[in-house]
């Protein structure tokens, strides 16, 4: 098992609702991120970032925007992380918004076929361009993955759908996010989802949820990418997210302490870390903060990878 980390900084907009995100990478290196993942027992090879991509409106598109934008920095993510993976490191990949993921799972799928996505996000990103009132490419991530939405994305890997239902496991999302759409997309398909009201829920153990979660989904796919997205944290503890989850969510230590669990599973083959907006922390003590929980996570998980190698 490598105990090499290749970080790759996605400084991308393409996909959101507004600006910020594509200043995350160079916040989180500014924080010491890989600083902090040596110090918990990482080899850090530091990629750099792919080219910077600003928030832009698009009202010619209002039902897919900046589409165009979204599938070319989701196939140059594919390229960088089929690269870090032809090296034998695990990728973590900082962006960004949430399209981001598209191209990693597209890159590892593309070399392990059974490949399953761990989905740790506020939302279920399930909307489609045709119900959707804003527009916005990333909350239709897992339906683009699913095979359905704008071609040019469900299309993007080396098969359609890139994923079947059976090969994610949403984890953590708020459900009272989750509109009628959603809903119908989410039973046809039988995806398997565990909200953060069951998470939390009294007498509920979340480090034993995320457990069986990722359990659920290596019984049949392995391996696996984590996509983990800030928003599934309570915006009272981390408002980071351009998304936010007031007095919903997980609190940031269980979120830490589940996000562990699942850095601890020998299967894991990428993380994804995503919406993370540094305009929302002028002093940076929030990015700080994110920082060390992820290096704790990562070296945590690392420990236990190795007890069980």
């Amino acid at each position: 098992m490598s105990a090499e980390i290749a970080l790759l900084g996605v400084p991308s907009c393409a996909g959101t609702h507004g600006p910020g995100q594509e200043k995350a990478p160079a916040a989180l290196r500014h924080a010491g991120l890989a600083e902090r993942l040596t110090a918990a027992g990482w080899k850090v090879a530091d990629h750099g970032d792919l080219p910077v991509v600003p928030f832009r409106t698009d009202p010619a598109h209002r039902t897919s925007q900046n589409l165009d934008r979204v599938v070319e920095v989701a196939e140059a993510v594919a390229a960088a992380v089929g690269d870090i993976l032809d090296e034998g490191a695990l990728p973590l990949v900082v962006g960004g918004d949430c399209t981001i993921t598209l191209g990693v799972v597209a890159a590892q799928v593309a070399r392990h076929p059974g490949t399953g996505l761990l989905y740790f996000d506020g939302d279920l990103d399930l909307s489609v361009p045709e119900t959707s009132r804003s527009g916005i490419l990333d909350t239709m991530v897992l339906s683009h993955l699913l095979g359905e939405g704008a071609p040019e994305l469900y299309g993007l890997g080396p098969r359609t759908p890139l994923l079947p239902a059976a090969g994610i496991v949403a984890f953590g999302h708020d459900p009272a996010e989750l509109n009628a759409p959603g809903r119908e997309r989410m039973a046809r398909h039988g995806l398997r989802a565990h909200p953060c009201t069951e998470v939390t829920a009294p007498g509920a153990d979340p480090v034993s949820a995320a457990r069986a979660a990722r359990e659920e989904l290596t019984a049949e796919h392995d391996p696996f990418v984590l996509h983990f997205d800030v928003d599934v944290i309570d915006s009272v503890d981390l408002p980071l997210a351009n998304f936010p989850h007031f007095n919903e969510g997980l609190p940031l230590d269980v979120a830490r302490d589940c996000l562990t669990e699942l850095c601890s599973a020998p299967q894991l083959a990428g993380l994804v870390l995503t919406e993370v907006n540094p305009d929302r922390d002028p002093d940076g003590a929030m990015v700080r903060t994110l920082a060390g929980a992820l290096a704790d996570a990562l070296g945590g998980g690392l420990a236990a990878r190795q007890r069980h190698a």
